[in-house]
């Protein structure tokens, strides 16, 4: 033990002192995927990124002496990110909000963007307002500040929302007439609309924000330098030639500029719940959304595993059965499942077919599950049919079965019992592998945890109640199964 001491303690101490010196460099984090104009990889040179929050990064680090470097962050992960220190700043289009602010230190706001309507061009004489959309499907993003404002006129006017993972797809939806409208800053609005030309903008705000860069708690002695450094170029200029560049200025950011260098500040326009009440109040009030997220969790895995089991047994049939054609493209179709992933058969399915066929997200999801679970199914059933003794199958031709009579009457109940355990596995399985239906609009309670945790800001008490409601479902389906598989025999 004491060989392992001194070499421990060595690295030990190098590690303490070299995070107590100064960094060189100033490693701020962003998602690349966002795209133009926040963050992107350069069209010409991949290896690198550019967009405005880049030469934002690049002025703080200039003023700081030190080296920008880029720390590629999921957008949703920032928050959690930045509070385990995981970066210096945090700069990807960050919305300023009373919550961030009671967890992590937020510097003053350096650009004010307003939350439009973006609708199609047929549709934009009836559809104004949030009003005008009672009972009508309004996509976001969501832990935005859009989606807060969506929640808070859900009950009064019917709104349904409709929460998406990236800024591109909500826009090509609406274009395809799956939701009605689009809630989201005007910066993503107006790409949204280059994009589509059939869609257009509302000009009235339905409300204001703010981007703000995002630190640890313990960072605050950066972050009042960012402030000072973010202030000298609202007065000199910089930051106004920045978003020229980008063409992003407009004639909201001198009010905002004087504000910030008058010694004023923005307040976030919408107050998230989290940041004023306790986490045990939030848990409350999210509690129904995660109950109606569980069940649909369950209902989309029970009707996919019923479609898996169904395909699966025809698949497993056809390979045993069929004759060498069948057998060669059943094979190939299940090794084509098998081989690429589940997520990219979503985005299949629901996107890539679009144009033929517009499938409602759900029953997408259902298809996508049903499918590739299928596939495994059928290699589960292939073999156990094989496992059954050749000797069963030559007594019931001898006794005159035919094949189907022997399918029916001596092999598949054997078969069954043989795959009734690895069954259940992969039903708990799908039941886990649900959550990945968020990505085509389908609030699962995976989604729904996620959206929780964002807007508290930790992911311990919605982590929890998460597994619990998962336990609550897997368990007594697990147990039924081993209940079923030792009553099988008799």
């Amino acid at each position: 033990m004491r060989r392992w001491a001194t070499p421990l303690l060595l690295v030990l101490l190098i590690s303490s002192s070299a995070q107590a010196q100064p960094s060189g460099e100033l490693r701020w984090g962003g998602d690349a995927e966002g795209g133009a104009p926040f963050v992107e990889a350069d069209p010409a040179n991949p290896a690198r990124v550019v967009g405005f929050e880049v030469e934002v990064a690049q002025l703080l680090a200039d003023g700081l002496g030190r080296r920008p470097r880029f720390v590629q962050v999921g957008f949703t992960s920032l928050d959690a990110a930045a509070a385990r220190g995981d970066f210096d700043i945090g700069l990807s289009g960050v919305e300023d909000s009373l919550a961030r602010r009671s967890r992590l230190a937020v510097t003053i706001p350096y650009y004010e963007f307003r939350e439009i309507l973006t609708v199609r061009a047929a549709d934009a004489a009836r559809f104004r307002t949030l009003a005008d959309l009672s009972g009508r499907r309004v996509a976001t993003l969501g832990a935005t500040l859009a989606y807060d404002l969506l929640l808070a006129v859900e009950k009064d006017h019917g709104v349904v929302p409709v929460t998406y993972e990236d800024d591109v797809h909500p826009y090509s939806d609406l274009a395809l007439g799956r939701v009605d409208a689009v809630l989201l800053d005007d910066v993503l609005a107006t790409r949204g609309v280059r994009r589509n030309p059939g869609l257009v903008n509302q000009p009235a705000a339905v409300g204001v924000g703010h981007y703000v860069g995002i630190l640890a708690p313990q960072n605050a002695a950066l972050r009042d330098q960012v402030n000072d450094i973010l202030r000298r170029a609202m007065v000199d200029g910089r930051l106004e030639a920045i978003f020229r560049r980008w063409e992003m200025w407009n004639d909201d950011q001198p009010a905002l500029y004087s504000r910030i260098t008058s010694g004023g500040d923005a307040t976030p326009v919408v107050a998230s719940t989290a940041a004023s009440s306790s986490t045990w109040d939030a848990a409350a009030r999210y509690l129904p959304a995660l109950l109606k997220a569980a069940g649909i969790s369950l209902l989309l895995s029970a009707l996919s595993m019923a479609l898996a089991v169904l395909l699966g047994a025809a698949i497993a049939t056809g390979r045993v059965y069929g004759p060498r054609p069948v057998e060669v493209g059943l094979t190939a179709w299940v090794e084509l499942i098998r081989g690429t992933p589940l997520l990219l058969q979503l985005f299949v399915i629901y996107f890539g077919l679009a144009t033929v066929v517009q499938l409602p997200a759900f029953l997408a999801a259902l298809l996508g599950l049903g499918i590739n679970y299928a596939a495994y199914e059928s290699e589960i059933y292939r073999g156990a049919l094989q496992a059954v003794p050749a000797g069963q199958l030559e007594a019931a031709s001898v006794l005159g079965f035919s094949r189907m009579q022997t399918l029916r009457l001596v092999r598949a109940p054997q078969a069954l019992r043989l795959a009734l355990a690895p069954m259940t596995n992969d039903f708990v399985a799908l039941l886990k592998d649900s959550s990945l239906v968020s990505v085509i609009t389908v609030v699962e309670l995976t989604k729904q945890t996620s959206i929780f945790a964002a807007n508290i800001g930790s992911w311990v008490l919605p982590g929890v109640m998460c597994a619990v409601m998962y336990l609550a479902m897997s368990l007594p389906l697990a147990r039924f199964a081993r209940r079923l598989e030792k009553g099988w025999p008799r």
